[in-house]
């Protein structure tokens, strides 16, 4: 796939394309799951948390820190007692949600289908291999 640039062109293809580090973070599942929990709307750390269940805090914190300097997310620091901090999608990031939102729906509707397959694989992988 190439996507161009005014100034170039990118092949995520190729190792060095700036654009394959874009698709490594998209392609997180945390990404994946973040960004649609904030389409919404604006969430706390602890909403995030609490709803994307086996996230650590830390691993939390360095997605959130991604999107955020990816410019897919914006962090709002509220003055209150104690801090309020909330996280909320760009224009960008909200530009990601639909294709997201259809992995997501993708994953969901063909995880039976899926689970066969694995099942038959590993069944056959423990058979002695037959010849051709």
């Amino acid at each position: 796939m190439t996507c161009t640039d005014a100034d170039e062109a990118h092949d995520v293809y190729l190792k060095q394309c700036p654009c394959r580090g874009v698709l490594d973070m998209l392609a997180n599942k945390w990404t994946a799951l973040a960004v649609g929990e904030m389409e919404s709307g604006p969430k706390r750390f602890g909403e995030l948390r609490r709803k994307l269940e086996g996230i650590s805090q830390k691993m939390l914190t360095q997605t959130l820190r991604t999107l955020e300097r990816d410019g897919l997310v914006a962090r709002t620091v509220y003055p209150t007692v104690p801090l309020r901090v909330e996280y909320a999608l760009t224009d960008l990031g909200r530009s990601v949600t639909e294709p997201l939102r259809a992995l997501r729906t993708w994953s969901v509707a063909n995880i039976r289908s899926i689970e066969a397959a694995r099942t038959d694989y590993d069944e056959n992988a423990t058979r002695e291999p037959s010849p051709v």
